[in-house]
Formats: C-alpha cells, sequence, structure tokens
C-alpha cells in the first residue's frame, strides 16, 4: 500500500509500506512526537509580516526527508550505500526538528531551552514512540540518529547532508519559506543540484561536480537574500522582541509570585519558573501553549504585561531604526533613548530592545572541519568552492544594529539618532 502526502514544494511524496525503510518513515510520521511538529510553525512569527507564512515544521521535516531520499537515490547509482546507512539518513534528516520548541528561537533565548539537545534526547529517551519505532528496526538505530545529528556518524557525507552549508534541510526551507511568505529570493536550481552531488570516497564527504558550481552559487546567493529580506525583516524582528519582552516579564512576575494568570500544574508554568522538564512534558509544549497564556495576559493586572500582551495579539508592534554607527556612537544614542523612553513612561528594560543580526553567507574554515565546507570538483582536484568562485568570495559577512521601541516614542527617539537609517 502506498502512502500519499501532496506537498506545495515537492508536489507528491510518496512512501510505501511495501519497502521497510519507508515504512519505518510512516511509523515515525505517525508517532505524537513528529505530529506534534504540526503546531509549531517553521517561521515562528514571519506571519506578521508575510500573512502566507503558516507553515508548520511538519511539513518542512517531511520534506527534508523527501530530499534526503531523492539525494541518497542519485548517489547511491553511483556509489554504494548501505541499507543502514540509508535508513539512518532518512531517519536523521525527517527528524533534525523534532526537538524544535514554540516560536523557535526566541523561546530559547528567553526561556533557556535547546532544540538541537532536545531533538537528540528525544530520539534517545525509550519512552518517546520514536525512540520505540527506530529501536524496532534495529536497538542501535536510536543511536546512530543522534550519531548522524551530532556529527559523529561515519562515513561524514550521511551527517554533512542533514546539517552542513549545503544540506537537505536548507535546500527544503529555502524553496519553501520563498513560496509560503511570497518573496521569491530563495528559488535556485534544486535538480541541478541534487544531480550535480557526488562523494569523495577517499575522504567520505560530499561534492559537487564541475558543472555544478553555478547552481550552488545560485544556492548561496538564494540563501543571502532570504536572511536579508525575510528572515531578519524588520517587522518580523520587531515582533519577536515584543514576543522577548512579554516573556521576560512573565518571568520575572513569576519569580516574585505576581503573576495572576498561568495554568497551573502545565508546562507553561514550569517553564517560566525555570523548572527542568522531562521529555514527555516538553512535548506537550507547543505554540498554541504561549498563545493562549499571552491572549489571558492581555488582561493581566500588571500594567506592562498587559500591554505588551495587547500589543502583540494586535499587531502593534515596535518601531524600529537601523543604526550604522560605529560601536562607541551606538551605546551613547541606546543610553540616550533608554532616557527618552523612561519619560515617556515606558520602562525601557521591556520597551526598548536593542537587536543584532548577522550572518556570513559562506564559511570558508567552517567548525568542527569537514561539516559545513562546500567541496567542488574541478580539474580533478577537490577544492574549497571559496577558491573556485568569485562569487562565493565577494558574499561577506555583516551585521544589522537595530533598536526597537513603541510608535509613540518614535519621534522623540529618531530627533536624537546621529545618522539613522529607518525602515
Amino acid at each position: 500500500m502506498e502512502r500519499i502526502y501532496r506537498d506545495p514544494v515537492h508536489n507528491i511524496i510518496a512512501l510505501s509500506e511495501e519497502r521497510p525503510d519507508d515504512a519505518l518513515m510512516i511509523r515515525l510520521i505517525n508517532t505524537p512526537e513528529f505530529q506534534r511538529l504540526r503546531y509549531i510553525k517553521q517561521l515562528g512569527l514571519a506571519l506578521y509580516t508575510y500573512q502566507g507564512a503558516e507553515h508548520s515544521r511538519f511539513t518542512h521535516s517531511l520534506g527534508v526527508m523527501h530530499v534526503m531520499t531523492r539525494v541518497l537515490d542519485h548517489l547511491g547509482k553511483r556509489h554504494r550505500i548501505s541499507e543502514e546507512q540509508r535508513i539512518v539518513g532518512r531517519a536523521a534528516a525527517m527528524l533534525h526538528d523534532i526537538g524544535h520548541g514554540p516560536f523557535s528561537h526566541v523561546i530559547e533565548t528567553v526561556l533557556r531551552q535547546n532544540h538541537e539537545k532536545w531533538t537528540t534526547r528525544i530520539i534517545a529517551d525509550p519512552e518517546t514512540e520514536v525512540y520505540q519505532c527506530l529501536a524496532g528496526v534495529d536497538p542501535g538505530l536510536p543511536g546512530s540518529v543522534v550519531e548522524v545529528i551530532e556529527h559523529r556518524y561515519r562515513p561524514a557525507f550521511i551527517g554533512q547532508l542533514v546539517s552542513s552549508q549545503l544540506d537537505v534541510d536548507r535546500f527544503d526551507y529555502l524553496l519553501r519559506d520563498s513560496l509560503m511568505t511570497g518573496a521569491k529570493y530563495g528559488n535556485y536550481d534544486l535538480e541541478w543540484i541534487v544531480h550535480a552531488l557526488d562523494i569523495d570516497e577517499a575522504a567520505g564527504n560530499i561534492i559537487v561536480s564541475s558543472n555544478g558550481l553555478y547552481a550552488v552559487e545560485e544556492y548561496l546567493q538564494a540563501r543571502f537574500y532570504m536572511f536579508r529580506q525575510v528572515y531578519f525583516h524588520k517587522s518580523l524582528r520587531s515582533a519577536e522582541a515584543v514576543l522577548m519582552s512579554i516573556l521576560r516579564r512573565a518571568v520575572k512576575l513569576m519569580e516574585a509570585g505576581k503573576l495572576n494568570f498561568v495554568v497551573r500544574e502545565s508546562v507553561m508554568e514550569r517553564v517560566l519558573a525555570g523548572e527542568q522538564l522531562s521529555t514527555s512534558e516538553y512535548l506537550k509544549f507547543d505554540d498554541h501553549d504561549v498563545m493562549f497564556h499571552i491572549k489571558q495576559w492581555t488582561r493581566e493586572s500588571d500594567p506592562i504585561l498587559r500591554d505588551l500582551a495587547g500589543r502583540f495579539m494586535q499587531r502593534r508592534l515596535f518601531k524600529v531604526i537601523d543604526i550604522d554607527d560605529d560601536e562607541n556612537a551606538r551605546k551613547a544614542f541606546v543610553e540616550e533613548a533608554r532616557g527618552r523612553v523612561s519619560r515617556l513612561g515606558f520602562d525601557p528594560e521591556y520597551y526598548l530592545v536593542a537587536d543584532r543580526a548577522s550572518d556570513i553567507p559562506y564559511y570558508s574554515y567552517y567548525r568542527p572541519e569537514g561539516k559545513g565546507r562546500i567541496h567542488v570538483e574541478r580539474d580533478g582536484r577537490i577544492m574549497d568552492i571559496a577558491d573556485v568562485s568569485d562569487v562565493v568570495r565577494g558574499m561577506k559577512g555583516y551585521a544589522l544594529h537595530r533598536l526597537c521601541f513603541p510608535a509613540e516614542a518614535a519621534s522623540l527617539i529618531i530627533q536624537s539618532v546621529i545618522r539613522p537609517v529607518i525602515r
């Protein structure tokens, strides 16, 4: 029997229950741990800017597994890939995001959760259905999948395909995020890249054949523009700043015993209290828990939390300005802005958020060695792509420095900016 998953990016993802590796993928998809990813948005708060960005980590993870399958099928025509390597690679690709919490990186920053550690913990916990599905095939399979995610599995190319600078995770999310946001920056030639991939048998690394160079350049440029124009969009970062302030205020009130509303004995209560969660508790935590509490906090007695929650629910986001001055001038301006925000009656601890966003499009010397570098075959030699591509060498790293604050304070703060860039 064949299972068909209709996908907006890859069209049809077909899995056959007659094939042992496909049957395992179907069982993994049906586990409660994987189904939970339906309730965690792939792009967090991007829907505040791009209203179509409602897709989940469930759809993305399914797509990553599908792309991994295609890559392994292609590589298997040229190299011997064992059934065990194939199963480990496909399972790791599909489960790579299973540890994500609600709103991803915002929650991790404020509430001290780490999705990568949770991913390996969920896979390795004998109480989870994911573990039981994997161990039912081979008792050592959960450990092998963890090794892939932690880049300890050999051959190394399996781990590189799951996480590197040229991996199936990025292959899927660039196309998916581009489609769902409506931004076209993430488009690139996936088909050509898949068929240009090869394995350096001596080193065990993924390489790109010489005819794939231009496609990989386009892919790296797509990633560059998606970060600049989508992932670092000022409205998205503003929404994250408001959410961070909400959570920091809720934590402080919780510590003081002054948070009126929190569902008692819930995961949210324990997270706000900074308590350690069991795996089963963490797996009950998703976007809906956070949104439910924020909705209730619009009636909280604390005026700061109540106001911030109301702004978030009604999309009254903070104003954002980019500050392109040197570090000393930036610090001076932030201090001036703190005073002005305070004089308007806003607590700058929650109403003035300094935001820094940075990216390096290509790390020539990524660590650990071999994890991320893109190797290209050129004239019979295996070379770093930066050594053969003027385009890649020209893609420099950058940092964006921004300040987020209530729109009511905009006129006062902008007056004090030395050389602002307002966007």
